[in-house]
């Protein structure tokens, strides 16, 4: 029976296949090193997707090419001695603890998610097995010429697989909460003070027990204090300290009330954007400890690590540039290696170079380095000098936020193909094509920060206590509702709280395209708040929709809300007699305001067949507009912002973090400056309870 495969593409493949496949090894690890640091800079779903097929091949092709060099070393046992010229075994030997070293991956990534980091176990199971394999390969090539160059590099390769182990090891969250764990701590000693206090009482000496007790209410010097500008240094040099204090909270531990305060003194005192500086150092950190090598790396058996790979490197490439002068320019006997292997095993040694040489670059000019130095002017002039060599970079995030609202999904989704629609629904690529199209981005603006960063401020002064503090910080609108006397409303943002956000998006949508003949021009804070409004609501509906782990305070129907409410949307906006074009909003919105008659209750009609909140939200928008414009705008500006902090403040911390490494997201930005305010419930007193025995004369 004839091959399927025909012989001229087996031996095309036999000749090439180990040659590609190292090559395409190196390349990955250069792609990886390249692209890699730009996922927390960039929000592309093309450039995460490259990453990710990136990450998962260099480990494939790396393991599947040492195991082509131990067939082929098997291989030429039958090959004569003309065919054995092309490779010989001395170079395969001395190939492969290159695949060792690019198994362990360059400094930049070494978690794609953070389940990557649960699974260290199994890359040191790993590398026991590819040491062995690569062992075997070396042992079975001796005696060699190039057994001093094979040996440098296979110490290089154990390195660099080791330190992305231990990388994945501490990046582990049950291995992190342990190594951030506190000393243990027994406290005064109870069994001492007791006897003490006894002996007292049987001496008849007068003696009584005093609690000390910080009550756990914030010194008005918390926020009283002078606004300061700080240095992009003095931001990073803040930004460790707080990461040091607050990284706790990503394994859900308690940070105690003095830190609470110490926190809220230090932001208190800062601009906007110096508050948000400091807060991307902090996320900065955070990145580099869960998925790179950042802390295998960083420290002195870190540094002199790197200083013998480097050598090593150094020393590989002489040794093999000697031997091959000398074997082949001076003639000597022997098999001769292939010219075109000669230039492979150049460009694996040269890259190994260029990659290691970009990693230390990286390391030396970093924000650890700058941390870790005393000297005032060693840290301004490493710091200098890393800003001049990343000047072309856009900063530690991606400072953008996506966009989305139902309105326009459901004039847009309409024109959709309908055998694109069913084909996306079989393949399951529905959500992601959704994404592609309706989807819009923008970079967030300052003064969307500054509007923020002044509400949960002034909310952070009114937070005398933690009862209170908790209250505010799991306020889904109510008290701005109730602190602009809007009673009729409370009752739409007490709600469950998915039906609530679905309500007031629409809400906004239709308050937003639509305009009241008799409103007067608005002035220009108005008008910041009407924007504002918007882009905050399609950004929590966007989060709702597309990103729903992050929306973890949401709780039962929401989906099955806003699928009812989309097919009720669609069903109404097709129904018009002038069939209204994509992206014609203010039409869309004039008519559904128009078919709304607010004496009657939606929900009553429907009954519990459908969870739609569609008409639901146009009497909503109805009792928004009777309020006066400004009033209008300024309560659901700052009901959205209640919103926004009620979610960031219930999602898990560990959620915040897997989207550091998808170029961040405002929401988590918003968490933390929450916990730097102590608007959280992450605070405990209970070092600031303490007893004292008084002996009095």
């Amino acid at each position: 029976m004839p091959s399927v495969i025909p012989e001229d593409a087996k031996k095309l493949w036999e000749k090439w296949n180990l040659r590609v496949s190292i090559l395409f090894s190196l390349l990955l690890q250069m792609v990886l090193i390249l692209c890699a640091p730009e996922r927390k800079r960039r929000r592309s779903i093309y450039l995460n997707h490259i990453i990710w097929s990136a990450y998962l091949l260099a480990d494939w092709v790396a393991a599947f090419t040492v195991g082509l060099i131990a067939s082929n070393q098997v291989n030429m046992k039958s090959k004569t001695e003309s065919q054995m010229s092309l490779q010989t075994e001395e170079l395969l030997a001395f190939w492969a603890p290159f695949l060792l070293l690019h198994l362990g991956g360059p400094d930049a990534i070494t978690a794609f998610s953070l389940e990557d980091n649960e699974l260290w176990i199994r890359h040191l199971f790993g590398l026991v097995i590819q040491l062995i394999a690569v062992a075997y390969v070396i042992i079975k090539a001796l005696p060699s010429d190039l057994w001093i160059p094979t040996t440098l590099m296979l110490l290089v390769g154990i390195i660099k697989y080791a330190e992305r182990t231990r990388a994945l090891y501490f990046g582990c969250l049950d291995n992190f909460k342990d190594n951030v764990l506190p000393p243990p701590d027994a406290g005064p000693n109870y069994a001492q003070l007791t006897q003490v206090y006894s002996s007292k009482k049987l001496a008849h000496v007068p003696a009584r027990m005093v609690p000390e007790i910080g009550l756990g209410v914030v010194d008005d010097a918390d926020h009283e204090v002078q606004v300061q500008r700080i240095s992009e240094l003095e931001a990073v040099e803040g930004g460790f300290r707080h990461f040091n204090i607050f990284k706790v909270l990503i394994v859900d531990l308690m940070l105690t009330f003095n830190e609470r305060k110490e926190s809220r003194k230090y932001f208190f005192a800062r601009t906007t954007e110096d508050a948000f500086k400091v807060l991307e150092v902090e996320l900065n950190f955070m990145y580099d400890v869960l998925y790179t090598k950042m802390v295998a790396v960083n420290g002195k058996i870190g540094y002199v690590l790197r200083f013998v790979c480097s050598i090593c490197l150094l020393a590989s490439l002489e040794r093999f540039a000697a031997h091959h002068h000398h074997k082949h320019t001076n003639g000597s006997g022997g098999p001769k290696m292939h010219v075109f292997d000669v230039y492979v095993t150049y460009a694996l040694l040269i890259g190994a170079i260029c990659l290691d040489t970009i990693a230390v670059i990286k390391l030396i000019f970093s924000d650890w380095t700058v941390v870790r130095l005393k000297s005032s002017r060693a840290k301004k002039f490493i710091f200098q000098i890393g800003r001049r060599l990343a000047s072309w970079r856009i900063g530690r995030w991606s400072n953008k936020m996506s966009q989305h609202s139902l309105v326009d999904y459901c004039l847009r989704e309409r024109e959709r193909f309908k055998w694109i629609k069913v084909t996306a629904e079989w393949l399951g690529l529905e959500d992601f094509l959704d994404e592609i199209q309706y989807r819009r981005s923008m970079d967030v603006p300052e003064d969307l920060k500054n509007f923020i960063f002044e509400v949960l401020k002034e909310k952070a002064k009114k937070a005398d206590d933690l009862k209170t503090a908790r209250e505010i910080g799991l306020a889904r609108g109510e008290l701005v509702l109730l602190q602009s006397a809007c009673h009729s409303l409370k009752s739409d943002v007490e709600e469950e709280y998915g039906k609530s956000l679905l309500l007031w998006h629409i809400a906004t949508d239709l308050c937003f395209f639509t305009k009241d003949k008799d409103e007067k021009t608005t002035d220009e804070k108005t008008e910041s708040n009407r924007r504002l409004s918007r882009i905050l609501s399609d950004y929590m509906f966007y989060l709702l929709v597309m990103r729903p782990p992050l929306m973890s305070g949401v709780q039962g129907t929401w989906k099955i809300r806003f699928r009812d409410t989309c097919e009720e949307a669609r069903n109404f906006l097709s129904d018009q007699e002038k069939k209204l074009s994509s992206g014609d909003l203010n039409s869309a919105c004039e008519k559904l305001l128009l078919h709304t008659e607010t004496d009657i209750d939606p929900s009553a009609v429907k009954g519990s067949r459908s969870k739609s909140v569609l008409f639901e939200a146009c009497i909503l928008a109805k009792k928004l507009k009777k309020l006066e414009g400004r009033k209008r705008w300024k309560v659901m500006s700052e009901v959205w912002v209640e919103m926004l902090s009620y979610a960031a403040n219930c999602c898990k911390p560990n959620v915040h973090v897997q989207h550091i490494s998808k170029g961040g997201e405002l929401l988590t930005f918003v968490w933390l400056l929450m916990i730097q305010l102590g608007l959280v419930d992450h605070f405990w007193l209970g070092d600031d309870y303490l007893t004292k025995l008084i002996v009095e004369k």
